[in-house]
């Protein structure tokens, strides 16, 4: 019976010696699949890092994109704008000298019947394309006694005029006209020194 027991107890002795090297396996085994999970989370860590900073490099792209539409679309509001508002500007540089020649042939002083009636018909036209082209936004740029401005004024001659100042439009050679805000022609004239 001794020997029973002894048996027993060596067989107790080698089973647990095997459970410790199977214990020792698993432990070591988990402590590998542990290892392998870290490193496979920390490379998906990195990998959502990554996926993040290009996400957020597109979304820049994306908004400055964006913003170049707007400025686009802006601008060309703006351009359709400016157009429609001096959509007539060629037509009236080239009628001002028309208005010219009207104004000159106005001026002169009719003898006869027939002269003072072709005049009065020619200044009934020259009023009606008056009214037109400032229906339009034309508009005559005021010279006489102003002060000289080179935004609006041409300087061609000098006089001097006692009584008014230095600067001062003595005499307007030929009228200036404007666009709305814009000059399509400088009024000519005689500036007092």
């Amino acid at each position: 019976m001794k020997e029973n027991q002894e048996f027993e107890e060596q067989l107790d002795e080698n089973l647990s010696e095997d459970e410790q090297e199977q214990t020792k396996a698993t432990e070591q085994q988990d402590a590998e699949e542990i290892v392998e999970e870290l490193t496979l989370e920390q490379e998906l860590e990195k990998k959502i890092d990554e996926l993040t900073k290009a996400l957020e490099e597109e979304e820049g792209k994306k908004l400055r994109i964006m913003a170049d539409m707007e400025n686009v679309k802006r601008r060309a509001s703006l351009d359709y704008q400016t157009l429609q508002t001096y959509r007539s500007q060629n037509v009236m540089v080239n009628v001002l000298p028309v208005l010219d020649n009207f104004e000159r042939a106005l001026s002169v002083e009719a003898k006869e019947e027939e002269t003072k009636a072709l005049l009065t018909g020619m200044e009934m036209v020259y009023r009606s394309l008056l009214e037109a082209l400032k229906s339009d936004g034309l508009e005559e740029i005021e010279a006489l006694d102003q002060e000289f401005d080179p935004n609006f004024h041409q300087a061609v001659m000098t006089g001097n005029e006692e009584g008014k100042d230095s600067g001062i439009v003595l005499e307007e050679l030929q009228k200036g006209y404007k666009l709305k805000e814009r000059v399509l022609r400088p009024s000519m004239v005689k500036v007092n020194e």
